[in-house]
């Protein structure tokens, strides 16, 4: 028997033991499970906390029948896996403390800029050092006068282009495992203590908590969000899972540590916070990032982004190894619930069995799936702040909503082999 599995089976003997303690306690004339529902002894989402159409009374469902607190759960508590990103929070933290660190020169210089990515271009290369200049590996960039150098990596980091438009990255890469933009930026921290990246991200986050909704910050010559706020409606939802007897873990492409410092903010702590894994040595974080499945520790072949998340999730989680990690498993190793907002969180929010809930930011291939519903159990919500208008147009389910492994486009697929018909947008602000 795996850690991963006893610790589960812990938790599932224990919650089982709080639950015989609260019947034996019970008046002699409560109703029998048969006669009363069981959302009678189960935590309730706030009704004063508004969701769209009848999604609050569907998860409470949900909740009723998969929680240890429904009567009839037996074995390991039920797990729920959450994206962050613009899941549980809006807008997005790996930008929020990169944007930090560059206005108080708070990034290492590299020793060499080619170093950080395997797909690194020359031409981003060149960029990035005739930008930023040279001087001694470690030292701080100096990006709160140098707007030039702030410009390349913040293109780079959200167009995978140089400020000239040539290609940033380029190669090959499993398109469903990794994109080399998302896995750049933990691999900037490298030569940090995780401690001092730890205090970074917490700076950013009481910056961007404090700063009003709709606040814009600039960095170099680029604007972006300058604001963050974590969701009402998903803390509560949080909280009520773990009130019902659910394991809750977030799955986020950000720097782990960087999540981490985050996520106690909704209850969650860092044993249950995953994300890319940058590894230490010397007491210093590494370009090196942690593998999975059977894809050994590297330059960031793979992270927590698409079938990536379900193989952190089936590793970290349910303590399968090796090859069978990238699996879509049975359903007694499978999450109850799935939260995400993108395609990143595709495959581990459709791995769920109980509900698929969805933050509709009208990304193609999750919302194909989300309208398309295969299994009734998908719960399409808008944003909760600021949501998107009404999508023009049809989602291209039919044709180019799948992202290959190899970066081409194809048709979205059920499980059966079916083809998903193009899905128009039906839930948004």
């Amino acid at each position: 028997m795996t850690a991963p599995t006893r610790r589960l089976l812990a938790l599932g003997l224990a919650g089982a033991a709080a639950l015989a303690a609260l019947t034996a306690t019970a008046p002699a004339t409560a109703a029998t499970p048969a006669q009363a529902p069981a959302r009678a002894h189960c935590p309730q989402l706030s009704e004063d906390l508004p969701w769209y159409g009848d999604n609050r009374a569907r998860l409470q469902k949900m909740i009723d029948e998969r929680g240890t607190c429904s009567g009839r759960h037996t074995g390991p508590r039920p797990v729920a896996a959450f994206d962050w990103d613009n899941t549980v929070v809006k807008n997005d933290i790996s930008d929020a403390t990169l944007a930090w660190m560059l206005k108080h020169d708070a990034l290492p210089r590299p020793a060499r800029w080619r170093d950080t990515s395997p797909w690194l271009t020359a031409a981003a290369d060149r960029a990035l050092t005739r930008a930023c200049g040279t001087g001694p590996a470690g030292r701080p960039l100096r990006t709160s006068t140098n707007a030039a150098c702030a410009d390349e990596i913040m293109e780079i980091r959200g167009e995978a282009k140089t400020m000239s438009g040539a290609a940033a990255f380029a190669g090959d890469w499993n398109h469903r495992r990794t994109v080399p933009e998302y896995a750049w930026v933990p691999q900037l921290f490298a030569g940090l203590k995780p401690a001092t990246l730890t205090r970074y991200a917490q700076r950013a986050r009481t910056e961007n908590l404090a700063a009003p909704i709709g606040a814009v910050q600039t960095v170099g010559t680029h604007k972006l969000a300058g604001y963050l706020r974590y969701y009402p409606q998903q803390k509560d939802l949080i909280r009520t899972l773990k009130a019902a007897g659910f394991d809750v873990y977030i799955v986020s492409a950000s720097a782990e540590t960087v999540a981490e410092a985050w996520s106690g903010g909704v209850g969650v702590d860092a044993a249950h916070t995953l994300g890319v894994r940058n590894r230490v040595r010397h007491g210093r974080l590494t370009t090196t990032i942690a593998g999975c499945g059977d894809v050994k520790d590297g330059r960031g072949e793979v992270i927590p982004y698409i079938d990536g998340k379900r193989c952190w999730i089936n590793q970290e989680i349910y303590g399968i190894k090796g090859a069978e990690a990238w699996r879509r498993q049975d359903p007694a190793h499978r999450i109850a619930l799935g939260g995400g907002d993108a395609t990143t969180d595709v495959t581990f929010v459709g791995d769920a069995t109980g509900a698929h809930l969805v933050l509709n930011r009208n990304k193609d291939e999750l919302m194909c799936r989300g309208y398309d519903n295969a299994d009734g159990r998908w719960v399409v919500n808008p944003m909760f702040i600021d949501p998107l208008p009404r999508k023009s147009g049809a989602y291209p389910c039919a044709t180019k909503g799948y992202t290959n492994t190899d970066g081409t486009l194809g048709p979205v697929r059920r499980p059966d082999g079916t083809v998903v018909p193009d899905q128009r947008d039906r839930i948004h602000g």
